[in-house]
């Protein structure tokens, strides 16, 4: 099992969140959870300007084994997509946690965040 930058948050579903600054993330798959799914070939991204839910599915990652439902980690307005996965997906396996971010939100219900996962949780879960 490889590491999880203990700067990030995370949810039990794979997911981190990245803080940008006190209202704003950054969103992606985690390293174990691409793994998992093997070779990306498609990323399905949210609509900019689109509220969501905590646990909403937003977004939805395609290999060539599977595809996975990639849910919101907490309630907010999405305000950007990488665009760049529209033509390279596979930024999400060689680059899960700096160039295969899929989407940012700004973050209405900080008290939410409290149910986020940090490293050490989220790798043990992993293994149990």
């Amino acid at each position: 099992m490889s590491a999880a930058p203990t700067e990030l948050y995370y949810t039990a579903a794979h997911i981190w969140l990245q803080l940008e600054d006190a209202d704003n993330a950054r969103v992606g798959i985690t390293e174990f959870a691409q793994s998992q799914l093997g070779d990306v070939v498609f990323v399905e991204l949210p609509e900019v300007a689109s509220v969501v839910r905590a646990g909403e599915e937003v977004s939805l990652v395609e290999s060539v084994k599977t595809a996975s439902d990639i849910p919101a980690p907490v309630a907010g307005a999405i305000t950007a997509v990488n665009e760049a996965l529209r033509t390279t997906p596979e930024l999400i396996n060689s680059s899960p946690y700096d160039k295969g971010w899929i989407f940012k939100i700004r973050i209405s219900n900080k008290g939410e965040m409290s149910d986020l996962l940090d490293a050490g949780t989220y790798l043990k879960s992993c293994v149990d």
